[in-house]
């Protein structure tokens, strides 16, 4: 029996992730293990760095869990939007078979990011929680939506800047560079109500922001971010994905043949 085109690219998206996982982490002697240890061990760092500053000047507050909070959603968007540049060329033989189409690679790619990501948010929280800093996770529903439309999110703009560097190979080496500024104006290490109301504008018209500050408010009590919006971010997401699904219609037979 034929199989549905659905199932087609399912299997597709199946055989490229675990090459994908294999690819980045099966040659190191902890094998897969890696793929939590490294970005777990970066977010340790971090927080013992900043913990003690960040305590002092926000001591209401739960610093490692306002941290984990902020860094991981930017981690996920920035992990997926960077490693979708460079995707067809990573990928480039496999495209000799017919089911396996450029927008399976963003797919396969982002599945990864998330579970990884996902798995050292609830490692940490957890390591965080047994430390005896508290938090609360009143509001799961808050945070698996708005976790899901930043991934979709993420895959919108990693769309487009795998279109735009197959289409200019010169672009690869700055699109992930105009990302970086991001960090800074994200609310990874501040707290939106700690900004001057004047400069919100500024500010909210990224939907990282509104991503980060929804998630701190769904396991920090009595946290609210004033301005924050998630229709906000989902409308973004649909138009990022349009604007990507459309980019990727346009140029998809023409990436393939140059």
């Amino acid at each position: 029996m034929a199989r549905s085109g659905f199932e087609v690219q399912q299997a597709a998206v199946k055989a490229l992730f675990l090459r994908e996982i294999r690819t980045r982490f099966g040659k190191y002697r902890l094998g897969y293990f890696w793929a939590i240890l490294e970005p777990a061990a970066h977010l340790l760092v971090l927080l013992a760095i900043f913990g003690f500053i960040m305590h002092r000047t926000m001591p209401d507050i739960s610093f490692p869990v306002f941290l984990l909070n902020g860094i991981i959603p930017y981690f996920i968007f920035s992990n997926i939007s960077n490693r979708s540049v460079g995707a067809i060329e990573a990928n480039q033989g496999l495209f000799n078979y017919r089911p396996v189409k450029p927008i399976d690679t963003i797919i396969s790619r982002a599945i990864l990011e998330a579970l990884i990501y996902v798995t050292v948010y609830i490692l940490l929280m957890a390591i965080v929680w047994l430390s005896g800093e508290y938090f609360e996770l009143s509001n799961l529903i808050q945070l698996i939506l708005t976790w899901s439309l930043l991934i979709f999110f993420s895959c919108g703009i990693g769309l487009i800047f795998m279109v735009v560097g197959k289409t200019i190979p010169e672009t690869q080496k700055f699109l992930p560079i105009i990302l970086k500024p991001l960090y800074l104006i994200s609310c990874i290490m501040f707290p939106l109500h700690s900004i001057p109301k004047e400069y919100w504008p500024y500010l909210l018209w990224n939907p990282i922001v509104h991503a980060v500050e929804l998630s701190r408010e769904a396991v920090m009590p009595g946290y609210v971010s004033e301005g924050v919006s998630i229709e906000y971010l989902a409308f973004t997401t649909l138009l990022m994905l349009f604007v990507g699904l459309a980019c990727y219609k346009t140029r998809e037979k023409a990436m393939l043949t140059t």
